[in-house]
């Protein structure tokens, strides 16, 4: 059984940061199935928890009915986890905030409730400015967005990448996306994807072209490297 180490207060303030995520599905009170879409959630996190889980300073878990939280302590996992959460749950809407900065208080490595710091003010406040961005007509549709404390220039350019992920992303279609998560989870392999659909390779290099999925998966990466630079 692996044992979670909780963190002290001695870690929090050696200077270290650490990365929050907060997610929030949009009207998941008017979801058909909510229960099935606790259970779908509940799946992809106990997924992140296990892909990153070196990576991961508290475990994601349900904090709410429709929001869900986790801190990372190091690396470009963070990122990734919210495409893996928004893919695997994909059509469900979602919005994302992430802080990058200090915990000022004891963090349990088994949940994230109770910890504390300007790494979870910046993720709420990054939840808070795209409900009100949804608003007003000329503002981003993005459903992501970070802020680096002490660092806006870089926050405001992370922003504006994930703003033009969000535009590729609404021209998905479902078909592509569960293409995407197979091809992913073969790790990367067109022809172990292909396999796994039933579908010949070409149809499977068609959908992700169509998705301009090579394209996203590389600004994605950009940002989960220069986001890892970040922590140190």
């Amino acid at each position: 059984m692996m044992r979670m180490r909780c963190k002290t207060m001695n870690d929090s303030f050696h200077g270290r940061l650490y990365i929050a995520v907060i997610g929030d599905i949009k009207d998941s009170r008017n979801h058909a199935d909510r229960n099935g879409l606790q259970l779908r959630l509940q799946a992809a996190l106990d997924g992140v928890n296990l892909e990153y889980g070196k990576q991961i300073a508290s475990r994601f878990m349900i904090t709410l009915g429709d929001e869900f939280q986790g801190l990372f302590t190091a690396g470009p996992g963070a990122i990734f986890a919210v495409d893996r959460i928004e893919r695997e749950l994909y059509p469900v809407k979602i919005r994302f905030g992430i802080g990058v900065g200090k915990i000022t208080t004891d963090i349990d490595a088994a949940m994230p409730l109770g910890a504390d710091g300007p790494a979870y003010y910046s993720a709420r406040n990054m939840i808070d400015a795209l409900k009100a961005a949804e608003k007003k007509k000329m503002e981003s549709k993005a459903n992501v967005r970070i802020e680096i404390q002490g660092n806006p220039a870089i926050s405001e350019l992370m922003n504006a990448v994930f703003a033009l992920l969000s535009a590729a992303k609404a021209d998905w279609t479902e078909r592509q996306v569960v293409i995407m998560n197979a091809y992913l989870a073969c790790g990367g392999t067109q022809e172990e994807a292909a396999k796994r659909l039933g579908i010949d390779q070409s149809t499977l290099q068609k959908a992700l072209a169509a998705a301009n999925f090579y394209a996203y998966r590389k600004a994605l990466e950009a940002v989960a490297n220069a986001c890892a630079g970040m922590e140190e």
